[in-house]
């Protein structure tokens, strides 16, 4: 065995992708999660990222999608968020490994002469790297590591991935790994024809590498008989029972229940020959999916970003707001509106018509002035707001603008000249220099204010949150924003950092240094969201507009 392994009860399971990328790999692995945890099993989830970054903390949002950041303040791939809202397992920096992270580590092995003057190579050094991060996480004590080769089976930047994952049976025994693949069977619509062919040269090239799957998931558009199954399954070397349909679906939350009914998690612990606490329950879902389906009145809320054509730039935000929407029951309209293009007309014609207005977080100074515009918008107008991070810094500049009569209050991340710095370089960071990984990342306390909205919202007063920034409240200027009505709800104690701040005279107005969407689960709603659609609820209803049609000023994206 060429790489230690201390863990041998473990069953690991990989997932690969073929035929075309965003296929939905990322659901899929968090979906079996999902179904192995209900069994009682202890489950965690990884992605392996074949690019050459050490993480996607330096990566542009139209290049990567959002930052997911965990407790311990890794910045990873977005996928780790599927995992984290599928099952109740908390990831770590082990749950996400680069090819970056790979080389960088075996340079700095020998550099140190660990390796006693061998040729250092991909295969056995690149390889057992990579196994070593596996078995690394499974030594935690898990029942089972799920691991997610990101890219389709063909690139060459996941070939040191494949053979690594190729290389595991031999480690671990082969009956305590599983090789799950997604493919895509396409459909002909002129024709009328559903096409095998993809997923016979998609397992093909796997086969043709080392691997052969034990389990196809065909991700299609329409259902297929029991004749195309059996074709896929003798052309692609699998039994019948183990090929399964990932049917389009209109609901992402209805995945898990969809594998279930066609009895992937039988097959699952068959396989695998676990013996699993009790048969899969998921009664959790099944009220969610009923809930979700008897929603009726809608909220409209106001989205003002600048990557707004980016589906996954904002992925946690946007479910974060979803899973609000369930507990309330109501349809979230999430109107996305560019920063850049925020003016007047903006203002009287679209944001005015919103339940609520939320501010995600974000970096650079393109669209500050439209966020800030928008922050007092919904000030004035008396309209829910909810800022995250860079949110509740644009609400921090509007009112020491507005309400504390500081003309040009700005933060010193846009104009390093500002008369007012209201916002600031922390201190911890006026020495950093490299850019990955140095942010104020993961999760910190915060203690909260008694009699406050955060305290309503958390109902205790310490909580903890996920961080990522640079830049901070300037604390010389809270007594003056104090003497306007803002109140700090949440310090974190030991750095003397504002977390929250509220105003008093408004129906919800609460900012947040941190991003809470990184907690927020579809079956354990975050709290802060929850009171921010239901305070949008109710400025709707008292607007007498329940039927679910969106707000002038755009189509929504119903949610």
């Amino acid at each position: 065995m060429s790489v230690p392994y201390t863990r041998p009860k473990c069953k690991f399971i990989f997932v690969t992708g073929g035929v075309v990328s965003s296929l939905g790999k990322g659901i899929a692995s968090a979906s079996i999660g999902c179904l192995l945890e209900s069994m009682g099993l202890r489950v965690t989830n990884q992605k392996f990222d074949p690019y050459i970054n050490v993480d996607p903390g330096t990566m542009s949002p139209f290049q990567h999608g959002e930052v997911y950041v965990t407790e311990d303040g890794a910045e990873t791939d977005l996928d780790l968020g599927h995992y984290e809202r599928y099952t109740s397992a908390q990831g770590s920096r082990l749950n996400n490994v680069t090819t970056g992270q790979i080389y960088h580590d075996v340079i700095q092995k020998e550099r140190r002469g660990e390796y006693l003057g061998k040729t250092v190579q991909v295969v056995p050094h690149i390889t057992d790297e990579i196994k070593g991060r596996i078995y690394k996480l499974a030594a935690q004590g898990y029942d089972v590591v799920i691991t997610e080769i990101g890219g389709t089976v063909g690139d060459i930047e996941a070939q040191s991935f494949l053979e690594a994952v190729r290389q595991v049976p031999f480690d671990v025994g082969r009956d305590n790994t599983l090789y799950v693949h997604l493919t895509l069977v396409p459909v002909i619509r002129a024709a009328g024809e559903i096409k095998t062919k993809p997923t016979q040269h998609s397992v093909k090239e796997l086969r043709e590498i080392g691997i052969t799957p034990d389990i196809l998931l065909c991700r299609t558009e329409k259902s297929f008989d029991d004749e195309i199954t059996r074709k896929i399954a003798l052309f692609c070397n699998v039994d019948p029972d183990c090929v399964f349909q990932a049917i389009d679906v209109d609901e992402i939350y209805r995945i898990p229940l969809i594998f279930h009914e066609q009895g992937l998690d039988a097959v699952l612990v068959r396989k695998l020959k676990i013996n699993a606490p009790h048969r899969a329950n998921l009664d959790g879902w099944k009220a969610l999916i009923e809930r979700i389906s008897v929603r009726r009145e809608c909220v409209d809320i106001g989205f003002v970003g600048k990557y707004i054509n980016l589906q996954d730039a904002y992925k946690s935000v946007y479910e974060a707001l979803r899973h609000a929407g369930f507990v309330n029951d109501v349809k979230v309209n999430i109107h996305r509106i560019e920063a850049e293009d925020v003016g007047e007309a903006t203002l009287d014609r679209q944001l005015e018509q919103m339940d609520g207005i939320l501010i995600p977080g974000g970096f650079g100074a393109r669209g500050i002035e439209g966020k800030i515009a928008a922050a007092e918008f919904a000030r004035s107008a008396k309209i829910p707001y909810l800022g995250i991070c860079l949110g509740m810094q644009v609400a921090v500049i509007e009112l020491a603008r507005n309400l504390c009569g500081f003309a040009g209050a700005h933060s010193s991340e846009f104009e390093p000249d500002t008369p007012y710095p209201v916002i600031d370089l922390m201190e911890a960071q006026k020495s950093v220099k490299m850019m990955g990984g140095t942010m104020r990342l993961g999760g910190y306390d915060c203690t909260i204010k008694p009699g406050t909205r955060a305290e309503k919202a958390y109902g205790a007063p310490l909580i903890r949150e996920r961080h990522r920034h640079r830049y901070e409240v300037n604390n010389r200027y809270l007594p003056q924003l104090a003497e306007k009505g803002v109140v700090v709800s949440g310090m974190n104690e030991a750095t003397g950092l504002v977390e929250m701040i509220e105003l008093k005279d408004h129906p919800w107005f609460v900012g947040c240094q941190f991003h809470p969407e990184f907690k927020s689960k579809p079956l354990a709603p975050h709290p802060l969201f929850t009171q921010f659609v239901a305070a949008a609820k109710s400025r709707m209803s008292m607007r007498g507009r329940t039927d679910g049609a969106p707000a002038a000023g755009g189509a929504a994206e119903k949610n």
